[in-house]
């Protein structure tokens, strides 16, 4: 089979579930796992005639994919901050306004630790496949990270993507909504989370795809308690963040107001909401003020 004819055939194939520049991206991935091809090098070869092997390997990704599993899951990986990370149905699979919030970590730690990355103690609440947490030691090499999750399964993989990336994260398997004693050895400077946060009325305007196959506890709060996980969090980190800390979130867009009136009432400062690049409110920081305690 001629490529451009397998490349057609993605299309008619997945015409249900994804539009057609969706569809050709998923291809442009496919052959990139499979033949190592660039989009470049699929402009240059449309014409080449697929090995038999190969032709059956992509035959069976686009097989797994015309069951609506998400392309990263078929894969095994996701593209996240420059980085790989391997995926299952275990954890979400990495978004781009979450590089978003690690951008804005990133940037706050370069400019207010500039001259000292070694006092930098960053806490990632809820991990999942480690994404924040590894992205940020990549980029923030002298600083100490560690990821919490309850999720045992998440953890393991997390595990694994650290290994990938070569970077060291120290993982803890607890529920951040009862949490055990601390035993974190130092206060973090800085506690990020992208928490559960999508209202369960909010499922009819999502993706099927997502719905099927991403793991729901990652994704859904009751409507009756939508910020439990922003409570607890932030008790916790008034409790365990050193003075003057951060405390990042990725929020709910619709709940953006809800969030910052929630975290004042808990005495925190300096709160600000910012919008990611589809200018929906995403992601929240603030500050623990001196003598906050929860």
């Amino acid at each position: 089979m001629e490529l451009k004819y397998l490349a057609n055939s993605f299309k008619t194939t997945l015409n249900s579930i994804y539009d057609e520049d969706e569809a050709h991206a998923i291809f442009l991935m496919a052959i990139e796992e499979v033949l190592q091809y660039s989009k470049g090098d699929y402009q240059l070869k449309k014409e080449e005639v697929l090995s038999e092997t190969n032709t059956i390997k992509l035959e069976g990704i686009l097989t797994e994919l015309s069951t609506g599993r998400p392309v990263q899951y078929v894969l095994g990986k996701s593209h996240f901050y420059g980085l790989t990370f391997k995926v299952n149905e275990s954890v979400l699979i990495p978004r781009p306004e979450t590089e978003e919030l690690v951008e804005w970590i990133v940037s706050v730690c370069n400019m207010q630790f500039a001259a000292d990355q070694q006092s930098l103690n960053i806490l990632d609440i809820g991990t999942g496949s480690g994404c924040i947490a590894i992205a940020l030691k990549k980029h923030l090499p002298m600083a100490r990270i560690s990821a919490l999750d309850i999720a045992e399964d998440s953890l393991a993989l997390a595990q694994e993507n650290a290994l990938l990336n070569q970077v060291d994260v120290e993982f803890i398997h607890d529920d951040i909504l009862n949490p055990q004693p601390s035993t974190l050895q130092l206060k973090p400077t800085i506690i990020v989370s992208n928490p559960p946060y999508i209202k369960e009325d909010e499922k009819q305007d999502m993706h099927h795809n997502v719905l099927v196959h991403e793991p729901h506890r990652a994704l859904f709060v009751s409507n009756e308690h939508p910020l439990i996980f922003y409570h607890a969090i932030s008790d916790f980190a008034l409790k365990n963040l050193a003075v003057n800390g951060f405390l990042f979130f990725e929020i709910n867009e619709f709940l953006g107001k809800q969030t910052i009136d929630l975290l004042a009432s808990k005495g925190f400062e300096n709160i600000e909401l910012r919008k990611d690049m589809q200018g929906k409110d995403r992601m929240i920081r603030c500050i623990k003020p001196l003598g906050g305690t929860a």
